[in-house]
């Protein structure tokens, strides 16, 4: 196991690939079933501002910027997990065993996220989108995860 300064350098750039290519899906998922790019960003700011926020479709500061910092934090959260427990399999440097890391911390995020965590807690996106969309905002999530892992030991 990593120390931990070397799993939060390593989890910052794992989560944000996480973050930023998972926000990609949910701006995708939310125009095509929402007619809105941001709404499902937006309704993770339900945190805040409860299920209310899950309605509004334009880009706001209210809504769109504090939902995805919500998102890039809770990105970032489980990239340093990811980075810091799954390191002897990320340094073996094998895009198989990386890419089977990330989906298992994939799978762990989102059963944590809908199992174990209280509604107001919830990423909220699961409001305004579909079941498949899901999975794939959760797909991008772990290829960025797999992605940043990948790279980092590139070097």
């Amino acid at each position: 196991m990593p120390a931990l300064p070397l799993a939060l350098r390593y989890g910052a750039l794992s989560g944000s690939l996480a973050s930023l290519l998972s926000a990609v899906a949910l701006a995708v998922c939310g125009r095509r079933e929402t007619g809105s790019m941001f709404s499902a960003v937006n309704a993770i700011s339900h945190w805040l501002w409860g299920d209310r926020a899950a309605r509004s479709d334009d880009a706001t500061l209210k809504h769109t910027v504090l939902g995805y910092a919500i998102h890039h934090c809770s990105a970032m959260f489980w990239g340093v997990l990811f980075e810091r427990y799954a390191a002897r399999i990320l340094d073996r440097r094998r895009a198989a065993s990386t890419v089977a890391a990330a989906a298992g911390a994939t799978a762990i995020a989102c059963f944590t996220d809908y199992q174990l965590t209280p509604h107001r807690l919830q990423p909220g996106y699961e409001m305004r989108l579909s079941r498949p969309s899901l999975l794939l905002v959760y797909g991008a999530f772990g290829i960025g995860l797999a992605a940043g892992a990948l790279w980092l030991r590139r070097r």
